[in-house]
C-alpha cells in the first residue's frame, strides 16, 4: 500500500514566504506545525492507503484526462484558518475562484471513480496548507494575522502539470514522493 495523493506543485514566492515569515514570528510561542515550503501544494484528491497494483492504471487515467487540457494561471489570495478562530485547526492561503481548477479537479475526480478508486469525499476547496495547529494560546496574534493577509495577493502561478504524490510519513513530517507527473 502506498499513501497517495494528487497535486499541483507550488513554487512560492517572495510575498508568499514573506507572510508565512510573518505568522511564524507572530506565533512562535504556539504549538505550531509548519508545512516546509518545498512541500506547498493543492491538493487536487487525496487518495490515502491505496493498493501499489491500481498506480499503473491510475497513471493511464490522468494522462489521458491531463494530456491536452490546456495549462492555465491562479492566483494566491488571502489567509484564513479551517474549523474557527475558537478551535483553529489548519492556517491556509487562498485561490481565487478558477473555472479550469474546478473543471481539472471534476475530471480528474470523475476519471478515478471509472477505475474504483474512491477519493476523500470532501467537498473541493482549493487552498495550501501553511500550518497545523496543535495548540494555540496567542488567538487575537492569529486573528490580527489572518486579518492583516486576508485580502492581499501573493502571487499568479503556472499550472502546467498534474502530480501524483506518494506521501511517507515520518518524525520529522512529511515527504512528498513524485511517483510520476502529467502535462496539461
Amino acid at each position: 500500500m502506498k499513501r497517495l495523493f494528487i497535486a499541483l506543485k507550488v513554487e512560492p514566492g517572495e510575498s508568499l514566504l514573506t507572510m508565512i515569515s510573518s505568522f511564524k514570528s507572530g506565533l512562535n510561542k504556539d504549538s505550531i506545525k509548519w508545512t516546509n515550503p518545498g512541500n506547498i501544494h493543492i491538493t487536487l484528491a487525496f487518495l490515502g492507503d491505496t493498493d501499489e497494483k491500481m498506480i499503473i492504471p491510475l497513471c493511464s487515467m490522468l494522462k489521458e484526462n491531463c494530456t491536452g487540457f490546456g495549462e492555465f494561471q491562479l492566483i494566491l489570495k488571502g489567509s484564513g484558518i479551517f474549523r474557527n478562530l475558537n478551535d483553529p485547526r489548519i492556517i491556509w492561503t487562498g485561490i481565487e475562484t478558477s473555472e479550469r481548477l474546478i473543471r481539472l479537479n471534476d475530471i480528474i475526480v470523475n476519471g478515478l471513480k471509472t477505475i474504483d478508486i474512491k477519493p476523500d469525499d470532501r467537498p473541493f476547496n482549493p487552498h495550501l496548507t501553511l500550518g497545523r495547529i496543535k495548540h494555540l494560546n496567542n488567538k487575537p496574534a492569529l486573528k490580527t494575522l489572518i486579518d492583516r493577509f486576508k485580502s492581499i495577493e501573493f502571487q499568479i502561478i503556472p499550472v502546467t502539470e498534474v502530480i501524483l504524490y506518494e506521501s511517507i510519513l515520518s518524525q520529522s513530517g512529511p515527504l512528498y514522493k513524485t511517483v510520476s507527473f502529467f502535462k496539461l
